[in-house]
């Protein structure tokens, strides 16, 4: 094996631990999980610190809900296909508030260079923040396609409408009774007022 494929199976075996976990994550936790010897996280990482950065870069990635919204039948309604996004994309920010917030309250609270940061992130997907909002919202914008002809808006501009509605939403704070991914998807398409 690699040593890229060894680093890419010791994190994915690491991730679940972390957000359990945290930093409290032992070795002995992590070659178990991993089905190595405990020597061998250290031939592919540095340190625990170059470990939970590679597992950070790997919950930032927006493959995994890219993957998941490129399944989504075209062919279904409208309606439907945008449900189904917004579940993709909340099960992605759940992912990575999960391990943020893991990683905050057992104590990382790293201070590097941010230049050196965004270096590294970089590293890891063609690109940083604004590059992995691009990529969903074009993988988004082609939902709307099929339908651009019954459209009040231009396909991207629904898309990054959508996002900003979808990730805005979760910036807020929590409302005792959270409206579900099928309503906010029918305000979205049909106006907060009901039709007469």
């Amino acid at each position: 094996m690699s040593v890229e494929a060894r680093r890419a199976m010791i994190v994915h075996a690491v991730l679940p631990l972390l957000m359990e976990h945290g930093t409290g994550v032992t070795t002995s936790q992590i070659a178990r999980a991993a089905g190595i010897g405990e020597g061998t996280i250290f031939r592919a990482f540095k340190d625990k610190d170059e470990l939970f950065d590679a597992c950070t870069a790997e919950a930032l990635r927006p493959d995994h809900v890219l993957d998941a919204i490129a399944e989504i039948p075209i062919e279904q309604p409208l309606e439907e296909r945008l449900v189904e996004a917004a579940d993709a994309l909340g099960a992605h920010l759940e992912r990575m508030g999960a391990l943020m917030g893991a990683l905050h309250a057992s104590g990382r609270h790293k201070h590097r260079d941010p230049e050196q940061r965004l270096k590294e992130r970089r590293g890891t997907w063609k690109g940083g923040r604004s590059e992995s909002m691009a990529a969903m919202r074009g993988a988004i914008t082609e939902l709307f396609e099929p339908d651009k002809d019954r459209l009040r808006l231009t396909p991207e501009q629904l898309a990054a409408l959508f996002l900003t509605l979808l990730f805005g939403g979760r910036r807020m704070a929590p409302v005792d009774d959270p409206a579900t991914t099928r309503q906010v998807v029918d305000v979205f398409l049909h106006g907060a007022v009901e039709a007469k």
